[in-house]
C-alpha cells in the first residue's frame, strides 16, 4: 500500500514538474517571440542620431535615457507596447515594426525597412504643401468634416518640438508616420476628452501615453496556451471576484458610455470599435473610465472606404477588424457599406455579466431589460440617431440615479 502510494505520489510530483516545465518554456517562447522592445529602442534612436526623425521623447529616449522601458505587455511582434518611467513618472511606450523580411536575419534588416516608414514628406515641401497633405490625408480618413483645419492646426502645433513656429523636415516625417496609426490619429482628434489617455510625447513613430491603472476591466486574464486547461466558468468566476464592487463597476461603466458618447459623431466624424473587448477598457485610481487600447478603434470613413465594393459571398467576408460587419449583398455579391451592429451595442453585450452580477435586487430587473434592448440595436442609419441616444441616456441615468449622492459617485 505504501509503495502504491509512494509511486501515486512521484507520479503526480513529476507531472507538476512537467507542466511547470512546459508553462514556462511556452512564456519564454511567447516573451521572445513578441517583446523586441530593445530592436525598437535601436531603431528609433538609429534615426534620430542620423536627423531622419525628431519628436519631444528622442533627447530622453536617446541621450538622456531618462525614458526607459520596463515591462514588455505586447501581443503582437509588429506593433510593441512597454509600461516605462519618464523621469520617474509611469507611462506606456508603443512602437510599431516591421517584421523581418523571410530569410533576411542580419541585424540592419528592421533598419533597412523601416526606413520606408519616414519617406514623407520629401525634401524641399514647403510648409503650405505640408499643411494642405495633412488636410487631404485628414478628409480620406475622417470625412469631410467642418472643424479639419483647426485638427491640421493641432497636429503642427504638436509637429513643432521646438516652438520655434517652423516644422522642419525630420519633425514633418515623424508626424507623418504617427498619422499612419489609428489610435494616434484618435489620441489627437480626442486629446481634451477624459477618457482618452493623455499624449505625452513622441520619437518617429514611437508614442508615449499616460499609464492606465488598470488596463482591462477583469484583473486575471489566462494567457492563450493556458486556456484549454483552465475551464472559462473558473476564470469568469474569479474574475467576478476580484472585480471592484459593484457601485465603482457602474461608475466605469458611466465612463464608458460618455466615450461612446464621444465618438458617436463628435467633431471630427464617427468611430467604431472594431475589436470590442473587455481588455481594452481599463479605469484609474478613481475608477474613472480610461481607454486603455485604442489600436482597434477605427474612422467610419475608412471602415466604409474598406467595405465599398468589396467581392463577398457571406457577411462574414464584409467584416473589418474583428467584428465592424456589414451584409452582403448577394445578388451583386458586394458587400453593403453600413455596419450592421453599433458601438453600444457591442459594449452592452460586454457589460451582461460584469454589470448584472453583484447589481443591487432592486435594480437588477430594470438593468436586465436595459441591456437586452441595447444589444438588439442596429447600426442602420435609420435607427441610429434618436434610438441610439436614447438607449444611452436611459442606461446612464438608470446607474448614475443608483449610485449619485453615494461615495461613489
Amino acid at each position: 500500500m505504501c509503495n502504491l502510494l509512494l509511486s501515486c505520489y512521484l507520479l503526480l510530483a513529476w507531472l507538476g514538474i512537467l507542466v511547470a516545465s512546459w508553462v514556462l518554456y511556452m512564456q519564454y517562447a511567447s516573451y521572445s517571440e513578441l517583446c523586441r522592445g530593445h530592436v525598437c529602442h535601436m531603431v528609433i534612436c538609429d534615426h534620430y542620431r542620423r536627423g531622419i526623425i525628431s519628436g519631444s521623447s528622442c533627447k530622453a529616449l536617446c541621450e538622456e535615457r531618462s525614458l526607459t522601458l520596463q515591462r514588455c505587455m505586447s501581443t503582437s511582434s509588429t506593433h510593441q507596447v512597454y509600461s516605462g518611467l519618464w523621469k520617474d513618472r509611469p507611462v506606456v511606450i508603443k512602437c510599431g515594426l516591421e517584421e523581418p523580411l523571410k530569410g533576411d536575419v542580419a541585424p540592419d534588416s528592421v533598419l533597412r525597412q523601416e526606413i520606408t516608414l519616414f519617406d514623407k514628406p520629401t525634401r524641399g515641401t514647403s510648409m503650405d504643401e505640408f499643411r494642405e497633405m495633412l488636410h487631404s490625408f485628414l478628409k480620406s480618413n475622417l470625412g469631410e468634416q467642418p472643424s479639419l483645419t483647426t485638427l491640421v492646426g493641432r497636429v503642427i502645433t504638436l509637429a513643432d518640438v521646438n516652438k520655434d513656429r517652423k516644422v522642419s523636415l525630420a519633425e514633418a516625417k515623424s508626424v507623418w508616420a504617427l498619422l499612419q496609426i489609428s489610435e494616434f490619429l484618435l489620441m489627437v482628434a480626442l486629446q481634451e476628452k477624459e477618457h482618452t489617455p493623455k499624449l505625452l510625447g513622441f520619437c518617429g513613430d514611437l508614442y508615449v501615453t499616460e499609464r492606465v491603472g488598470h488596463s482591462s476591466l477583469y484583473r486575471l486574464e489566462v494567457p492563450s496556451y493556458l486556456q484549454a486547461l483552465v475551464p472559462k466558468a473558473l476564470s469568469s468566476s474569479l474574475n467576478q471576484w476580484l472585480a471592484p464592487a459593484w457601485p465603482r463597476r457602474a461608475r466605469i461603466t458611466i465612463g464608458l458610455l460618455e466615450f461612446i458618447e464621444e465618438v458617436f459623431h463628435g467633431a471630427y466624424g464617427s468611430f467604431l470599435m472594431c475589436d470590442a473587448s473587455l481588455r481594452h477598457v481599463g479605469y484609474n485610481f478613481r475608477y474613472d473610465c480610461k481607454m486603455a487600447d485604442l489600436r482597434s478603434v477605427a474612422s467610419e470613413m475608412a471602415v466604409r472606404r474598406f467595405l465599398r465594393g468589396r467581392r463577398c459571398e457571406t457577411n462574414a467576408d464584409c467584416t473589418f477588424g474583428r467584428d465592424c460587419t456589414a451584409t452582403c449583398d448577394r445578388l451583386v455579391k458586394q458587400c453593403n457599406t453600413e455596419v450592421v451592429q453599433p458601438n453600444l451595442a457591442k459594449v452592452c453585450v460586454m457589460l451582461q455579466d460584469y454589470l448584472v452580477s453583484g447589481a443591487p435586487q432592486d435594480l437588477r430587473i430594470d438593468l436586465e431589460k436595459q441591456l437586452r434592448t441595447c444589444v438588439t440595436l442596429s447600426g442602420l442609419a435609420s435607427q441610429m440617431e434618436v434610438h441610439h441616444s436614447l438607449v444611452l441616456n436611459n442606461l446612464k441615468s438608470l446607474l448614475w440615479k443608483t449610485i449619485s449622492n453615494t461615495q461613489y459617485s
